[in-house]
């Protein structure tokens, strides 16, 4: 019975006996831990009282840039106090060795708070966002000693006071940064009282800082933010959407908060409303990266309110655009030239097939319902474009968009043509308008966008409009001179024809010296066709009978009023428009599509 108790109390004896000697190992490393730490951290004691020890140490403003080695090694002593309190605390919770070491990392703490506020607030040149994004050598080593400092920080339980530190500096550097783009909290009421050149004025602003502000900024912001605060994915996360969240909602909530004002919004104003929607598009995949934490998705939220707030507008203004041309009362110009609403219509489409991608995605549900009708009645093309450039073939949306919208406008101009008393100068109206509709679209995007195909097809159009202008306006001139110029007639037919060829001649001359083709080209065409036709003919005819009015004295001055020369020099003198300008018409350059609505369009596209 004595051995088993004996044993007993033996065995209780060596385990007091080894929880002593652990004990006093804990202890003993500690004392030593404490007394390695404590010459470093004393040394850069902030509040230390001896002048002749830390003093000079003091006075050392950045002790991570100034002398890196001593910064090292106060960060080690931190962490070595920090595991060495780990272990004492197991063994004994109450060991005044603990508030030793407690005190050291106090003092410590100040010191590496001071160094952290010091290299966030005195080196903002190096923690500049576009070299934080490019790796910059010297950025990198800024921020790695905001990460040792954070790190050390966080593990000895100081991680509040450094990440308050942290969003204190850097949501004024993102307030600040915002600031000096130009990026300002403006309230709804605000912008209602403002005239639009000055939203205007702010928009172009906006437009040239949200790329900045997105791709330097908040990206330079998150990076930095991730790399200092590696070591903990929910302070990365409770710093990033602390500091940012407010200026990305200052940053996105300002288009949503103009295109609220529709009344500011005319549909000649659509251009700034695709820019911004074009930018938002184009930045969002670098807001799903920058802003992927949960607590900033109402950043990426706002944006994409915006974005449905853009895409709103742009309807109502299309909607509005094409009313206001289906309602269009102007009336005709003299001298059948380019109507000032084609090229109004004109310029806005061609601007829109700029924004093609944009436009697609707004109008993507928009179906016309009676684009088959007025293509047949117009001899107007429904293909899509053909896509003759490299790149993705066209939306469909806005092909058939920019198609009706030209069906539309050539409609109008139509009925336009029907209004001129003179036939042949409502076709010669009709090849003007054609014709300058066929070049912007070949000039411009809407070539790619609606095709080679529909450009020849309306280019067939307007050599059918010209020909038709040539019979109607020239055949009166044509029909004065035989048809059969190798049989000779009597010498009073021949007088009566070249009296009823100066009459005629003259009289579709004088009719038709204010008329204009603007186009050079076109004009050169014309006027080639009509020499083939009439100078020519005229020529054969004049030297048929030439000499037989020199011999039998007819009065060749009195019934010869021409010769061949003479009338290539008319025709080259015509479609010049000589008698007709733009004031003749009262049009100083600005037009507006009249309408019955309340609603009107002001031109401001040139």
């Amino acid at each position: 019975m004595r051995t088993p108790f004996f044993s007993s109390s033996k065995s209780s004896s060596d385990n007091y006996s080894s929880s002593i000697s652990s004990h006093t190992f804990c202890e003993s490393l500690m004392e030593e831990t404490i007394q390695n730490s404590q010459s470093i951290i004393k040394k850069w004691d902030l509040e230390a009282s001896s002048v002749s020890t830390s003093t000079s140490y003091n006075r050392v403003v950045n002790l991570f840039r100034d002398n890196p080695l001593e910064a090292k090694r106060l960060l080690e002593a931190v962490n070595d106090l920090q595991h060495a309190m780990q272990f004492v605390i197991k063994d004994n919770s109450s060991s005044k060795l603990l508030v030793r070491a407690h005190n050291l990392i106090q003092i410590a703490i100040k010191r590496l708070k001071k160094e952290f506020y010091t290299i966030l607030s005195g080196s903002s040149y190096f923690l500049d966002h576009e070299k934080v994004s490019s790796s910059d050598e010297v950025s990198e080593f800024v921020m790695a000693d905001l990460k040792s400092i954070a790190d050390c920080m966080i593990g000895a339980g100081y991680g509040k006071e450094c990440v308050k530190l942290y969003k204190m500096n850097r949501k004024s550097v993102i307030d600040e940064t915002l600031y000096y783009l130009g990026i300002e909290k403006l309230s709804s009421s605000q912008i209602q009282k403002m005239d639009w050149e000055l939203i205007e004025m702010k928009i172009k602003n906006w437009l040239s800082s949200v790329k900045i502000a997105v791709n330097a900024l908040f990206r330079g912001e998150r990076i930095l933010c991730d790399y200092v605060f590696s070591s903990s994915e929910n302070i990365r996360e409770s710093c990033f959407s602390e500091i940012a969240n407010d200026g990305g909602l200052t940053l996105f909530v300002f288009p949503e908060m103009v295109m609220k004002h529709k009344k500011k919004l005319s549909p000649e104003k659509m251009f700034r409303v695709l820019d911004v929607y074009e930018v938002i598009c184009e930045l969002w995949i670098e807001l799903e990266t920058i802003f992927s934490f949960d607590s900033t998705a109402v950043v990426k939220a706002q944006a994409m309110a915006s974005l449905g707030k853009l895409g709103d507008v742009a309807r109502a203004m299309l909607s509005e655009f094409e009313t206001a041309v289906q309602k269009d009362t102007s009336k005709v110009v003299l001298g059948g030239g380019v109507h000032p609403l084609t090229r109004y219509v004109m310029n806005y489409l061609v601007f829109l097939g700029d924004y093609s991608g944009a436009i697609s995605d707004i109008i993507i549900d928009y179906s016309p319902i009676s684009i088959q009708m007025l293509s047949e009645s117009c001899y107007l093309s429904t293909t899509s474009g053909d896509g003759d450039g490299d790149g993705d073939a066209p939306s469909s949306a806005i092909v058939v968009r920019l198609t009706w919208l030209v069906l539309i406008l050539l409609c109008k101009l139509n009925g336009k043509a029907q209004l001129y008393k003179d036939v042949a100068l409502s076709y010669l109206f009709l090849a003007n308008n054609l014709n300058y509709v066929v070049l912007k679209v070949r000039e411009s995007n809407l070539k790619l966008l609606l095709g080679s195909e529909w450009i020849s097809k309306h280019e067939m159009k307007v050599k059918e409009y010209m020909s038709k202008y040539q019979r109607m306006g020239w055949s009166k001139v044509v029909t004065s001179m035989p048809e059969n110029l190798t049989t000779k007639i009597s010498s009073t037919e021949m007088e009566e024809c070249f009296i009823k060829f100066n009459s005629s001649f003259e009289e579709v001359y004088r009719k038709q010296s204010s008329w204009v083709i603007p186009d050079p080209k076109l004009r050169d065409h014309v006027k080639i066709l009509l020499a083939s036709k009439i100078v020519s003919t005229y020529q054969v005819f004049y030297e048929m009978y030439r000499e037989e009015l020199a011999m039998n004295d007819f009065g060749t001055e009195s019934i010869v009023r021409f010769a061949p020369d003479d009338l290539q020099n008319y025709l080259s003198d015509l479609f010049h428009g000589a008698n007709f300008s733009d004031s003749s018409m009262g049009w100083s350059g600005s037009y507006s599509p009249s309408v019955s609505t309340s609603t009107s369009i002001t031109r401001s596209i040139n």
